[in-house]
């Protein structure tokens, strides 16, 4: 087991999360995309760590390994926010000082990961191409 260690624990605490923008719109194309590498940082600063990651057009998948001290939705909360804040200051031509927008959609999907690490890994590095297949199937309906 590849468990890590705090001062008073050793943990090995990993999730799968899913979150979307508002009105699902598909805006994270594009040169938008490029930008949301900001989400290792801040997970970094909440003593996270982002193992596998992909940003789809319309969804963001996250692989993080966050420490017990921290709830799965205080990291979510801040990763959301402090992103949101940086893509309103980068694209919205707004003062350093403002305190962002509401980009992402409120709520968010999670679970843990446990035996089936791989598998997760795997969906998250396939999941463009299998929204692009489920896209042709509904155009030949």
């Amino acid at each position: 087991m590849n468990c890590q260690s705090l001062s008073h624990s050793k943990w090995d605490c990993k999730y799968h999360i899913v979150w979307i923008p508002k009105y699902r719109r598909k805006t994270l194309y594009g040169h938008l995309r490029q930008h949301l590498g900001v989400i290792r940082e801040l997970a970094r600063q909440r003593e996270c760590r982002v193992l596998e990651g992909h940003v789809c057009s319309d969804h963001v998948h996250v692989y993080i390994a966050s420490p017990p001290k921290y709830a799965v939705g205080q990291v979510v909360g801040y990763i959301k926010g402090k992103s949101a804040i940086h893509i309103a200051r980068t694209f919205g031509g707004r003062s350093p000082t403002f305190t962002g927008e509401h980009f992402w959609a409120r709520g968010y999907f999670v679970s843990t990961v446990g035996r089936d690490e791989e598998v997760i890994r795997n969906y998250i590095r396939n999941q463009e191409q299998e929204d692009r297949r489920v896209d042709q199937l509904k155009l030949l309906s």
